[in-house]
């Protein structure tokens, strides 16, 4: 069976789904998205897909303010993307990747005056980072857009060159993640997902005014802790070097990202540099 998307208000092969080179969001990242994960179950042979209401919702919100109406409801979505997933006919871990955009085909930088449009497509997705040897991190040189610049709790496709150039730069210095910083110097987030420190006991997270998107995983966090009985301290600036003297060569903590945890390996370079 081929890969199936809903393009065009419509289901169809992914061969067949066509953006013209003209499309407004492809020049301007006049677009939002999110990013789905659905998980198989080996033994009901079914796939649960993570908190897909809440997705939708997220969304919505964003679509709001990028000035994108779409002729759908959360539910009305939802129903859509199950659908999807069903004539996808993946027997696996899969992503789901929901794009609103600016469909225009138009020069000129604006929102308004515009069509909009949806698209869902369905694909299988490595994890992120390697689990399976900790991760080593760099401070990046890139700071954190501001919310008074792009509202970095929309996932808007184009602010995302943000997190591209923090990631390209890690990887081009031979490490797996930059973590930015706000322009303030606290602690924003990684290129793809929300930090929590685990220290003494507690874990500890940046606030909504370190310019974070306010992931849904790192929502489902914070509920886990709390049934479980776990404290968990928000803070509006995490100091990775508390209690690491200057003579301290390095040091690891512990991250979560997309439902994972990671070791993150903190090494010192020259000049200071994590």
């Amino acid at each position: 069976m081929p890969p199936y998307v809903f393009f065009n208000r419509d289901f169809i092969p992914l061969a067949e789904a066509r953006i013209g080179i003209m499309t407004h969001a492809l020049h301007y990242g006049t677009a939002c998205f999110e990013g789905i994960r659905g998980s198989q179950n080996e033994d009901e042979r079914q796939v649960y897909l993570f908190r897909l209401k809440d997705h939708y919702l997220r969304l919505l919100q964003s679509c709001q303010i990028m000035k994108i109406t779409l002729p759908y409801g959360v539910d009305e979505l939802c129903q859509l993307t199950e659908k999807l997933v069903q004539l996808s006919g993946y027997q696996e871990d899969i992503y789901i990747r929901p794009l609103a955009y600016k469909s225009s085909q138009a020069i000129g930088v604006r929102l308004h005056d515009l069509e909009d449009d949806l698209l869902i497509y369905v694909a299988t997705l490595p994890a992120y980072l390697d689990t399976d040897k900790g991760v080593s991190c760099c401070i990046s040189t890139w700071r954190r857009i501001g919310d008074n610049m792009i509202p970095p709790r929309a996932k808007i496709t184009g602010l995302y060159v943000n997190s591209a150039l923090a990631k390209t730069e890690a990887v081009e210095s031979g490490l797996d993640e930059g973590i930015m910083l706000t322009h303030d110097g606290h602690v924003s987030e990684g290129s793809g997902e929300n930090s929590f420190l685990v220290t003494q006991g507690r874990l500890v997270t940046p606030s909504a005014s370190d310019n974070i998107l306010l992931g849904i995983t790192r929502d489902s966090r914070f509920v886990l802790c709390q049934d479980t009985g776990g404290a968990i301290k928000g803070a509006g600036r995490v100091d990775f070097f508390a209690g690491h003297g200057p003579k301290a060569r390095g040091f690891a903590f512990k991250l979560w990202e997309s439902g994972k945890l990671y070791l993150l390996i903190l090494k010192f370079q020259d000049g200071g540099r994590i």
